[in-house]
Formats: C-alpha cells, sequence, structure tokens
C-alpha cells in the first residue's frame, strides 16, 4: 500500500512538472510571437480578411513596428485603411510599400484605386497605366478593368472597351469583367452582345444578383420577356432590398402585362 501510495506521489509530481513545462513553454512561445513580426502580419491578414479590420490595422502595425521594411505589410495596411475609407492613411501605405519595393506593381494599382474613389482621375489613370507597363506584373487584368470603369464613368465607351477587352484575354472567367463589358456595350448600341456578356458574368457567378439583374434587364430590352421572367423570379428570392425587389417585381408585372397582351 506504501510503495502503491509512493508511486501515486511521483505520478502526480510528474503531471504538474509536464503541465508547469507546458505552461512555461506556451509563454515563451507566446512572447516569440510578440517579436515576431511574420507572425503579426499574418495576425493582421487574418484578421482582414475576416473584415475585422480595427484588428487587422492593429496587428499590421506591431508587424511594421518590428519590421519596417516590408513593403507587404505597408500594402495590406493600405487596403485595411481603404476599407474604413481612411484614404489619407491609405495613399500614405501604397506609397510606402513602393519606397521600400518600388518593383511592387501591385500598389501602383491600389494606388489607382483609391484615387478613382477621390475622383482625382488624372493621378488614377497615371497608377493603372504603370501597372499596367510592368512586363512582369502578372494581374494586369485587374488595372485593364480599371481604366475601363474609369473610362466608362467618363463616357469614353469606345476607350472603355478597347481596355475590358484586354482585361478578358489576360484572364477569362474574370466575371466583373464581363459584367462591365455588357454595361459598356449597351452604352455603344450593341445590346445582343450585352446579353452575351452578362450571360458570361452569371455564368462564372451564378448567385451574383447584380449580374443575374442585369442579364434579366437586358434580355427584357431585347424582347425576350420568357427569359427575363424566368431570371427575375430566380433573382427575387437573392434580394434583401425593399428598393431592389420592388423593381424586380415591377419588371415582372410588366412582363405579365406584355406577354398576356
Amino acid at each position: 500500500m506504501k510503495t502503491k501510495g509512493l508511486i501515486l506521489i511521483l505520478i502526480c509530481f510528474l503531471l504538474l512538472t509536464i503541465t508547469a513545462c507546458a505552461s512555461t513553454q506556451q509563454s515563451k512561445l507566446e512572447k516569440s510571437r510578440e517579436k515576431d513580426p511574420t507572425y503579426q502580419y499574418n495576425l493582421g491578414l487574418f484578421y482582414l480578411n475576416g473584415n475585422n479590420v480595427d484588428e487587422a490595422i492593429k496587428y499590421l502595425n506591431k508587424s511594421i513596428s518590428l519590421n519596417p521594411r516590408n513593403h507587404l505589410a505597408w500594402n495590406a495596411l493600405g487596403l485595411a485603411y481603404s476599407m474604413k475609407a481612411d484614404f489619407s492613411n491609405s495613399i500614405k501605405a501604397f506609397q510606402k510599400a513602393l519606397e521600400i519595393n518600388p518593383q511592387f506593381t501591385e500598389a501602383h494599382n491600389n494606388l489607382g484605386t483609391i484615387y478613382f474613389e477621390l475622383k482625382e482621375y488624372d493621378k488614377a489613370e497615371a497608377e493603372y497605366r504603370r501597372a499596367i507597363s510592368d512586363p512582369n506584373y502578372n494581374s494586369k487584368e485587374l488595372p485593364y478593368y480599371n481604366l475601363a470603369r474609369l473610362y466608362f464613368i467618363q463616357e469614353r465607351y469606345e476607350d472603355a472597351f478597347e481596355n475590358i477587352q484586354k482585361s478578358i484575354q489576360v484572364r477569362n472567367r474574370f466575371a466583373l469583367a464581363h459584367n462591365l463589358r455588357g454595361l459598356i456595350l449597351e452604352k455603344l448600341g450593341d445590346n445582343d452582345e450585352a446579353e452575351n456578356s452578362f450571360a458570361q458574368a452569371v455564368k462564372i457567378v451564378p448567385d451574383d444578383p447584380t449580374f443575374l439583374f442585369n442579364l434579366a434587364r437586358t434580355q427584357f430590352n431585347n424582347g425576350k420577356y420568357n427569359l427575363a421572367k424566368e431570371n427575375f423570379e430566380n433573382l427575387l428570392p437573392k434580394l434583401t432590398s425593399q428598393e431592389d425587389r420592388a423593381e424586380v417585381r415591377n419588371y415582372l408585372d410588366q412582363i405579365k402585362k406584355l406577354i398576356k397582351d
């Protein structure tokens, strides 16, 4: 009995020792992470991807304080500030990323988007063109798309069409580009091809209500009432805004009268 009691005591002591060691190791790990800029950067990205922008900014700033030369952290910080519509700090962060790494072309595209939001269109165009001019930049569909979007709101529809075509050539399954192509073609008076573009966008991303609405609306305008009716009916359950639902119901009411007549 005494032997068994001693064994139990030794086992308990061993468990306590293991627990204490584990706690010590965990404490060391946490302290190590506190001083690890990569860990803090990844934590910032985690919160950024989860749309927890304030936490993202907190950890990205912590990463930068530990390693001020990490251009990726500065770029991510610029994105985080842009999500808060803090465009002044966003611009500073993207410019800092480019100061550290002038070859980091993604920051030019991001800067262009901020200038676009600020309606500083000449600056936006210049940044998009810098991104396009980089032969090593592998995401040129983005600045081409952004240029097309810029020209579209300026009613430069031929220029917009030229750039959206290039965007789709770079990345054919770019749903946003097909949708914008449809909007541009409507302005150019080619409703049949606009319908094809919207249909392509829906094919790539079937659940996007904007793409489906544009397709159904264009089919209605093209006199394809049965197709428009089917797509509007499919769209209705996806809408949460009462205003949007009322607009779709209005189209359905018009189709009902047109088909009856």
